[in-house]
């Protein structure tokens, strides 16, 4: 395994979903940052790869294409990450292609919940834009909500309004996208594992029972370095994947100016403190 100088973040979004730097201005951002290895990790989309992965060949940078799915089942939300894939595999492409049918779903659904409960209106040319995007979601109307002044920041958007609109019927389950990923060469890692919905923190119990099940369907790893974690949260979580045999990853959920995340904000200590099961991840990716 080649030695990994400079910072490392594996868990980034673009204007692809739902961040607010284009690949472009992500790869200037990510050189600033002293980054030299990290991965974008849009909702539901490869798309940003396409235009990253040459830029990083001129910069050297080096870049590892990742994915990030909403999912849901009986026992709640959850984001599987993937990373390594083949991005022509035709699980993958057809599992993207499904998150973005039942994202555009979403968007409608919401749209409609806040026009019969808030009164709020966009006007229909809006809506279109929006449902020709990658990945419209509800950071998107919360900036609709502040252009036509229903909110006044992005905060109370979400806040007041978006995170109370009833989840959605349809989405894809882990078990469907840990296949889908494996199928396509990748690995699937359990984002954020210590939250359910949004920041919703779960039980002891229900943490072990999510790691023990999503392991029966292949999940290889979990997410133990991140933004909103602190460091006994990482430790218990470093404890967890020793039990399951776990891989490691590391990832700040970097969304530009629609989070107060920076880049890099992962909590990854030195080089020379990296836990065994994180340098297997870099290993499994060909770093």
């Amino acid at each position: 395994m080649a030695t990994v100088s400079g910072r490392i973040d594996l868990h980034i979004h673009t204007t692809v979903s739902d961040g607010t730097d284009t690949p472009e201005e992500l790869v200037e951002k990510v050189k600033n940052a002293g980054i030299t290895l990290f991965s974008v990790t849009d909702h539901d989309a490869i798309k940003a790869a396409k235009t990253i992965a040459p830029l990083c060949l001129e910069s050297g940078l080096r870049f590892i294409p990742g994915v990030e799915f909403s999912c849901r089942d009986r026992g709640g939300k959850y984001h599987i990450l993937a990373y390594g894939f083949d991005p022509a595999s035709e699980p993958l492409t057809a599992l993207v292609k499904r998150g973005q049918t039942l994202r555009a779903d979403k968007l409608l659904a919401r749209v409609a919940y806040l026009r019969e409960t808030f009164g709020i209106e966009f006007p229909e040319e809006e809506i279109f834009r929006l449902l020709a995007e990658s990945n419209p979601g509800k950071p998107h109307l919360a900036n609709l909500m502040i252009k036509y002044g229903y909110a006044i920041t992005f905060r109370s958007a979400m806040e007041k309004y978006l995170d109370r609109l009833p989840s959605a019927a349809e989405y894809i389950s882990p078990e469907e996208a840990i296949a889908g990923i494996l199928s396509g060469g990748g690995i699937p890692i359990l984002a954020h594992p210590l939250f359910g919905s949004g920041r919703e923190r779960l039980t002891p119990d229900e943490l072990e029972h999510r790691l023990a099940r999503l392991k029966e369907y292949g999940l290889e790893g979990i997410e133990a370095f991140y933004s909103g974690f602190t460091k006994e949260m990482t430790a218990g979580l470093l404890e967890k994947a020793d039990k399951y045999g776990f891989l490691v990853t590391a990832g700040s959920d970097y969304h530009g100016e629609n989070k107060t995340v920076r880049l890099a904000e992962t909590g990854l200590p030195e080089p020379a403190e990296y836990p065994a099961a994180f340098l297997r991840f870099l290993s499994r990716v060909g770093v």
